[in-house]
């Protein structure tokens, strides 16, 4: 199953307990079929397919999922350190910042950025 929703949608969608039942058991996940495995959290979250496509306005190459996911996964690992707060915490925040949209945008270079300069503006609130 294909959504075109927002991160922040998603995230929002499946809720704490769903996030921290797939950051629990990520080491199960990972080796099983990651559609699949989708697949059961959207029909159990019955996340809408959505209208976002923030690819077909793409100009450029466009990065992995495993691409964006990393820039993802080191963003909000620095958030819940900086912030002293949970890691499912630290990634709700993320995906609801104004940073998440800036980083979705791959006609621009954010999600090229380096890590502390995308923490950096995340805790200005701004791209700086």
């Amino acid at each position: 199953m294909k959504i075109t929703n927002t991160r922040a949608e998603v995230v929002n969608s499946l809720g704490k307990k769903n996030l921290e039942k797939i950051y629990d058991l990520a080491d199960i996940y990972h080796s099983d079929n990651i559609d699949r495995v989708s697949d059961d959290f959207i029909k159990e979250a019955k996340i809408s397919t959505g209208n976002f496509n923030n690819v077909s306005a793409c100009q450029y190459a466009i990065p992995s999922q495993w691409d964006i996911g990393k820039v993802y996964k080191r963003l909000i690992k620095s958030v819940a350190e900086y912030e002293k707060i949970g890691v499912i915490d630290a990634l709700f925040k993320v995906y609801n910042s104004f940073i998440s949209t800036k980083i979705d945008d791959y006609n621009s270079s954010m999600y090229y950025e380096n890590p502390s300069y995308l923490l950096e503006c995340y805790l200005e609130n701004k791209v700086i």
